[in-house]
């Protein structure tokens, strides 16, 4: 059935916008009537601004956690997926619920339908409905499903809003230093012209600086630009990209924070893979594709060929010489104690807290080294103009 996506105005005056399904345009329109609306503007399809483009995390999260509500109120599968569609109002959500519901009443099981949108939800939430499917509890897989996505999205809000106050800090600093150089210090330009070289040394320095940034600003901004497009361009590469990882983890403090953030998702993701019945090497293999560093998924792939041959892994993870006692140990207890599913999701709980206590350690660190750079940088600019003022007033007398 066609979509028309519409914006109406209701009986109380404020305005709606979402997405209708009917036969055809004047049905679409008797429905808005029928609902007490006025439609505006009526158009097919789902949305221009959004079509092509998938559910963010957000939105696959909230469909979880309200899928695992419905099952668990006992609502069969093609009716909680019906209601999902009522309920939700992104275009791109009720394009994949729809697909699904016509997949499930075609007989299929809930795994299967999401396997062609495996780029949206990806290996590890298919595994885990597969599993719940093969359990007979699906509604509880679903709920350990949203734990695990919730926890994964703090850890990742924690790490993007812990670098936000230094990345603005850094903006404004490079932004202060070159309104002073640019604009600030031109003005006492005339003041110095006729000093020559009874201007102090630092003096010249920073005029001749503000004249540089002055004359080549422009170019030097666009220079910045093409660089860091380059670097970008460069870092995107599998290349650019390993060589990044390699200097980011051989980095004191910052190199243990991003071992441990990419060790707790690859820890979390096989215990709870494990915890709901996933055979061992293919929750490995599945908790690889969760790692973003390059040498860490290096050495995580000798885990499915030496995990398959009857090795056990934290043999093989000790063999890499990549992994820290700390992650061989609590492997190696996890699999003598029979609990590896257990021991992991420790793993990745004290991971995750380390993670937490090394950001803010190290932006006790950062914070004031940026704020302490900007001060004295500026401050130099300031006593340098203090001490041309200085030597134009001793020549007066």
């Amino acid at each position: 059935m066609p979509s028309f996506t519409y914006k109406a105005v209701g009986r109380d005056g404020k305005p709606q916008q979402g997405v209708i399904e009917a036969d055809a345009l004047d049905l679409a329109t008797r429905q808005l009537r029928s609902r007490g609306l006025t439609p505006l503007k009526i158009e097919e399809g789902d949305g221009g601004q959004d079509s092509g483009k998938p559910p963010s995390r957000q939105e696959v999260l909230s469909m979880t956690s309200e899928l695992s509500v419905l099952l668990r109120a006992g609502l069969p599968l093609d009716r909680a997926l019906k209601v999902l569609i009522d309920m939700d109002g992104q275009p791109r959500m009720r394009a994949v619920l729809t697909e699904l519901l016509k997949s499930v009443k075609g007989g299929k099981s809930l795994s299967n339908a999401l396997q062609p949108f495996d780029d949206i939800f990806g290996g590890f939430y298919l595994s885990m409905v597969k599993a719940g499917e093969a359990s007979g509890q699906l509604s509880a897989v679903l709920e350990r499903l949203v734990e695990h996505l919730e926890n994964a999205k703090a850890t990742r809000d924690s790490v993007v809003s812990a670098l936000i106050y230094p990345s603005i800090l850094l903006v404004v600093a490079v932004l202060s230093i070159v309104v002073m150089l640019g604009f600030v210090v031109p003005q006492f330009e005339t003041l110095f012209n006729d000093m020559g070289d009874a201007l102090p040394a630092m003096t010249k320095g920073v005029i001749a600086a503000a004249e540089f940034i002055k004359a080549w600003g422009l170019l030097l901004a666009i220079m910045v630009v093409v660089a860091v497009l380059i670097f970008q361009r460069w870092a995107a590469s599998p290349a650019g990209k390993a060589s990044l990882d390699r200097r980011l983890l051989a980095l004191p403090i910052a190199g243990t924070i991003a071992f441990e953030y990419e060790m707790s998702k690859f820890a979390r993701t096989v215990g709870t893979l494990l915890g709901n019945g996933v055979s061992m090497l293919k929750a490995i293999q599945i908790a690889i594709e969760t790692v973003g560093s390059l040498p860490l998924k290096d050495a995580l792939n000798v885990l499915p060929p030496a995990v398959k041959a009857g090795k056990r892994m934290s043999i093989a993870m000790e063999e890499t010489k990549m992994f820290t006692p700390m992650v061989i140990q609590m492997t190696r207890v996890g699999e003598e104690s029979g609990s590896l599913d257990g021991m992991m999701l420790e793993l990745a709980k004290v991971f995750e807290g380390h993670v937490s206590s090394g950001i803010k350690r190290l932006l006790t660190l950062l914070e004031p080294l940026l704020i302490l750079t900007m001060g004295f940088i500026i401050a130099l600019i300031i006593i340098s103009i203090l001490m041309g003022i200085l030597s134009v007033n001793d020549l007066a007398i």
